[in-house]
């Protein structure tokens, strides 16, 4: 006999929460309207969508946002169609990872960045309710300018779980309630919350970062995502791991040898080897976009550090990782190189040194590392690479 599994349908909303399609939850619709605050909602509820999987509150909230926003993909999502869905949510995290633990609000900052949107964070520690509830008032009274998405956890509101993220949908400023969207449809409705009582379900520290959760800014970005890498932290044990590795790295460096370019050259990349972080091809849909591609490709291969490096790198690892890796990475990495050998290789990795294709691809990836590899905008340079 199949043993009963438990499941869930529904949780009844906390008192102090109030029903989207209740009585009340329509007056505060009609308030908030007549005042103009549910200009948002039409294109997010136009795209409303329910996350996938248990753990993707995040990308799901992602892909409202996106496709409210209009932000194209440029990649095929089936058939034809060019959309966002969670599985084309590719970068920084691999999605293997975010089925088992979900992501964080820099990883969500992140993977919208190199979505093609721009992402501007908050925390409300350091911007309180005065400052949620204006920025609730201006998002809700325009067309997702910008979109806001909040991330939260669900027991300060009353309600069951642990941090969770949702797209807002307007926001009523005589009751100063703020309407949460909620991605997770097959446990709340979308619901109404106190303003100030959102806040606070955001100061509780979120055991992954140590810090607390808070709300994003998300608008069309004015300069493009990568146009064909993206980094990727591969293993499980994601930013940590990753700081480890460049750690690691650097400490490889100290050791040696490192008498000249080529043998600091090897030495990098037999400790680029066991680094939790790649540079991965995206799939692309658009015949412009694969012929732009193309002409990255053969400048990264006409690249003189390319060139160098293919005389080195073992066959273990991709030239091409190999070579963006070096052109990524911060300068710190580099100073436990003897003077000489330091000046050489920085001469070969020098941004004017590079084809203007490559250099574009590369500034991307290296603002993509930043998100990745940095909490409240301090590189990984103040994390790893400045130690003894």
């Amino acid at each position: 006999m199949l043993a009963a599994m438990e499941s869930l349908y529904r949780r009844p909303l906390p008192a102090q929460l109030v029903a989207f399609a209740s009585p009340e939850g329509r007056a505060l619709f009609d308030a908030a309207r007549a005042a103009g605050g549910m200009e948002a909602f039409f294109p997010l509820i136009e795209q409303f969508h329910t996350q996938a999987e248990p753990a993707f509150c995040g990308l799901g909230t992602l892909v409202v946002t996106l496709n409210a926003l209009g932000v194209d993909p440029g990649r095929l999502w089936k058939g034809p169609w060019r959309w966002f869905s969670e599985e084309l949510l590719d970068c920084c995290s691999p999605l293997e990872r975010v089925r088992a633990r979900g992501i964080t609000l820099d990883e969500f900052a992140c993977l919208a960045r190199c979505n093609g949107a721009s992402a501007e964070l908050f925390r409300p520690d350091a911007h309180d309710v005065a400052a949620l509830r204006a920025q609730l008032r201006d998002a809700a009274s325009s067309a997702l300018a910008p979109a806001l998405v909040v991330s939260y956890h669900r027991g300060a509101l009353g309600q069951t779980g642990a941090g969770h993220f949702s797209p807002i949908g307007g926001y009523d400023p005589a009751s100063d309630h703020a309407l949460v969207l909620d991605v997770a449809r097959f446990k709340y409705p979308p619901h109404w919350v106190p303003v100030p009582l959102l806040h606070a379900a955001m100061l509780p520290i979120d055991d992954s970062t140590g810090r607390p959760r808070g709300w994003v800014a998300l608008r069309r970005s004015s300069r493009p995502a990568s146009l064909l890498f993206t980094a990727h932290c591969v293993g499980p044990g994601g930013l940590e791991s990753v700081l480890a590795g460049l750690e690691q790295w650097r400490a490889a460096l100290v050791r040696g040898p490192v008498g000249d370019l080529p043998t600091a050259l090897r030495t990098s990349f037999a400790a680029a080897e066991g680094l939790p972080l790649t540079f991965a091809r995206r799939e692309l849909a658009l015949a412009e976009h694969g012929a732009a591609a193309q002409t990255l490709l053969v400048a990264l291969h006409e690249a003189p550090v390319y060139r160098r490096v293919s005389e080195l790198v073992p066959a273990s690892l991709s030239a091409e990782v190999a070579t963006l890796l070096l052109l990524t990475l911060p300068d710190a990495l580099w100073s436990p190189l003897p003077e000489r050998v330091r000046e050489e290789l920085c001469e070969l990795l020098a941004p004017e040194r590079q084809p203007l294709e490559l250099r574009a691809e590369v500034e991307h990836l290296r603002r993509q590392l930043a998100d990745l590899c940095a909490l409240d905008r301090r590189t990984v340079c103040d994390r790893c690479a400045v130690a003894p």
